[in-house]
């Protein structure tokens, strides 16, 4: 008897561990996934009454907890001058969710054995085997002064974004280092782009600060290089088309133009919403040469897509009947990798390409610690969470948004709020 109650808690345990993960989403009661209905209905009038107050001009959700699919919904107008009532499968702009993707493009390649955390990115590129850092910048003399860096760059330090390759450069004005800010329309390619960003002084030595730029711009072009392909075409191959990620491209086919959402503003809380006046934010995935794919900004897509690429990251490296990347794999991307270092004042750290909330998160509120999210410029963002199987997406796309950390941040507050 004593052997077989061993034996039994062993299997108990070996279950739970080998324990299948969802392949597919399913379309679930409230209840079933251990959320309570009249709770969650909060979210709906948090949401619907952003739409109605002017807030936001349109939301699309997805949140799902062990495949399990409760909250999928769309609100709002993918138009607002036309009044097209927003559909659930609409694209969006996603920005800096964008990094996730090729950050598993990069991580996909260490698996090989083809690049290692730890090998300066001048192995590969060598634009940057000279780097120097900036003293100071005088615009009125034009006077500019450096010293040269004592640490190389490292694939770490951009997985990290502990470089010192912010977004706003001091000197980013000048034409000898002037590159795309997110996205152009004009005939770039990322190669050149990243040879003109390694003339650009760094703001401090490698892994001394959290400083957050175009890191993830540099790791695209490592994917090329390495891989010997054009960033959009690996991204595809490995990680979109095997997660069933039909509708996210750096550009979109003709056929589903028709598709993206409108780009607003809202400059200030008591401003009201207004059709963007960036012609290259609104129509860069539609128009224009179509040849920069940016791996830090540059992709468009639909919720339900990049619900998948989380349920992939939540499920341990599979999803859709395929294994893009090892459990441990996941593990280290998904824990600090930035030691005391913060993001920004949140409290937070950093792993391979996600925000990490710490025990004292100041941006995480409910979310359980060592949950991963990050988010997109024109107001879109993801929580992982293990602790609780469960992710959350919330899109959006409006910039500028005064009402950016609130209207994520509300949504989920919303949704954990419902969690039984």
């Amino acid at each position: 008897m004593k052997h077989l109650l061993l034996f039994l808690a062993f299997l108990g345990a070996f279950t739970q561990v080998h324990a299948q993960k969802p392949q597919t989403f399913t379309p679930a009661k409230p209840e079933e996934a251990g959320f309570d209905s009249r709770r969650l209905e909060r979210l709906d009038q948090l949401l619907q009454g952003f739409v109605n107050d002017g807030i936001a001009p349109h939301v699309v959700t997805f949140v799902a907890r062990g495949g399990k699919v409760i909250h999928h919904k769309a609100y709002g107008y993918s138009n607002l001058a036309t009044r097209t009532p927003l559909k659930k499968d609409d694209l969006f702009r996603i920005a800096s969710q964008t990094k996730a993707l090729t950050t598993v493009a990069l991580m996909i390649l260490y698996e090989e054995g083809k690049c290692m955390p730890e090998d300066p990115i001048s192995r590969y590129l060598p634009e940057f085997s000279q780097m120097s850092i900036l003293d100071s910048y005088n615009p009125a003399t034009g006077e500019i002064k450096t010293h040269p860096a004592t640490k190389a760059i490292t694939i770490r330090h951009l997985l990290t974004h502990t470089a010192g390759i912010p977004y706003e450069h001091p000197l980013d004005k000048l034409p000898a280092y002037e590159v795309p800010f997110y996205n152009s329309l004009q005939p770039v390619l990322l190669a050149d782009v990243i040879k003109k960003l390694a003339t650009r002084p760094l703001l401090h030595e490698p892994g001394e600060a959290f400083t957050y730029g175009l890191n993830t711009d540099i790791l695209g072009r490592l994917v090329e290089v390495i891989s010997g392909k054009p960033l959009d075409q690996f991204i595809r191959e490995r990680v979109t088309e095997p997660l069933g990620m039909k509708d996210t491209y750096f550009y979109l086919p003709a056929e589903k133009s028709g598709r993206l959402v409108e780009l607003y503003a809202k400059v200030s809380a008591d401003s009201t919403l207004r059709l963007s006046d960036h012609e290259g934010n609104r129509s860069f995935a539609v128009k224009g040469a179509k040849t920069y794919f940016s791996g830090g900004a540059g992709m468009v897509g639909s919720a339900e897509d990049y619900a998948r690429l989380c349920q992939m990251l939540l499920n341990g490296g599979e999803f859709n009947g395929k294994r893009i990347l090892a459990r441990k794999t996941v593990d280290m991307m998904l824990r600090n990798q930035i030691g005391e270092l913060e993001v920004w004042d949140r409290n937070d750290h950093f792993g391979y390409g996600f925000q990490i909330f710490s025990e004292d998160s100041h941006y995480g509120d409910q979310a359980s610690p060592s949950s991963a999210m990050w988010g997109g410029m024109y107001c879109s963002e993801f929580t992982i969470d293990p602790k609780e199987n469960l992710i959350l997406l919330v899109f959006t796309n409006v910039h500028p948004y005064a009402h950016y950390g609130d209207f994520v941040r509300k949504f989920r507050v919303a949704v954990y709020q419902a969690l039984l």
